[in-house]
């Protein structure tokens, strides 16, 4: 499954990038669960919340380092819901005056924004208030963090991956898709 030239995708990728778009240098890189990365997200939190006040709607922890006992790469994933993602001005000025740096900008895609932290490794995902894809993201964490054996068909899934080559970190993200569906399904039927 490793990654195939894909000129298509590349351009889209380029984009929807802010600044350089980066091959990656080495093969993905998973750890053991860090205690540690709910403490880093709750500074992240309060350094966000610092920045905007009330129009941070909502920031949550997102991701497989929001998962105890999961293998991750170490970068904490945050979800931050805004009034309107696509009015950056109303949030992207206070967030670089933290120090966090626009590094993705996607429009066609729930308006979606992601920045980079100015500490340590993160992915903040901006999206606008009742984005499906917070509720999705959200739901995937959850049962993750209740189910044994899908947390452990995604960890193996996730520890494969990694073994194969990849241009972009987002090849390695997009191969996931597959078992990221078949999951969730499983997730919103158990909801219901």
């Amino acid at each position: 499954m490793a990654w195939k030239e894909d000129p298509a995708r590349e351009a889209e990728m380029r984009a929807a990038h802010v600044g350089e778009l980066k091959p990656l240098d080495r093969n993905i890189r998973l750890v053991e669960y860090d205690p540690q990365w709910p403490l880093m997200f709750q500074h992240e939190a309060e350094r966000i919340r610092a920045a905007l006040g009330a129009r941070a709607l909502r920031i949550e922890h997102a991701g497989s380092t929001s998962v105890p006992g999961l293998a991750a790469k170490p970068i904490i994933d945050i979800i931050l819901e805004v009034a309107d993602s696509s009015k950056e001005n109303s949030y992207v000025p206070a967030l670089e005056a933290a120090g966090y740096v626009l590094r993705i900008r996607e429009p066609d895609w729930n308006q979606h924004r992601m920045f980079k932290g100015p500490d340590i490794e993160l992915n903040l995902h901006v999206y606008t208030s009742g984005c499906e894809e917070i509720s999705r993201m959200l739901a995937f964490r959850d049962w993750l963090r209740v189910d044994d054996a899908d947390r452990e068909l995604y960890e193996r899934t996730k520890r494969e991956l990694a073994e194969e080559k990849w241009k972009y970190t987002q090849d390695y993200a997009d191969a996931k898709t597959a078992v990221v569906a078949e999951i969730l399904t499983r997730a919103q039927a158990k909801i219901r």
